[in-house]
């Protein structure tokens, strides 16, 4: 006879949840390595079932908007983890970069003004950036 076993249960503590956290920090990192702007990361997962963070950026042109998405992926990528989607890199005015537990966001600034993702999540706490220095 077969004994029956019940199925695992990850609790929002596991490490699986930790890391998402640093998994955005690190995006945002990256982001601002290659001089993103306004970088913030939102921490959604207690109010939404979208994502456990965004992080919202912005660059000054297209150039820059796709270095800092190029940034981000190729840094995951090497750590073996892939993107479920990505969209926006042809005109580059809105970028977002889908990982499942971490959505990245980087507008260019009049976009970003637009959509006013941040007033959207108005609820949602702000996970601190450190800001890095010359």
């Amino acid at each position: 006879m077969t004994q029956r076993v019940a199925p695992t249960i990850i609790k929002r503590e596991s490490p699986l949840i930790r890391n998402s956290r640093k998994k955005a920090v690190r995006a945002a990192e990256l982001a601002l390595d290659k001089k993103a702007k306004d970088t913030i990361i939102l921490e959604l997962k207690d109010i939404s079932t979208i994502a456990d963070y965004f992080v919202i950026c912005s660059g000054e042109n297209p150039a820059q908007i796709r270095t800092i998405s190029e940034a981000i992926q190729e840094s995951f990528s090497k750590n073996k983890i892939s993107p479920f989607g990505k969209e926006g890199l042809d005109f580059a005015r809105w970028v977002l970069i889908d990982y499942g537990d971490v959505v990245i966001n980087i507008f260019n600034e009049e976009t970003r003004a637009y959509y006013e993702l941040e007033k959207l999540w108005i609820d949602a706490p702000r996970i601190p950036v450190e800001e890095k220095r010359k």
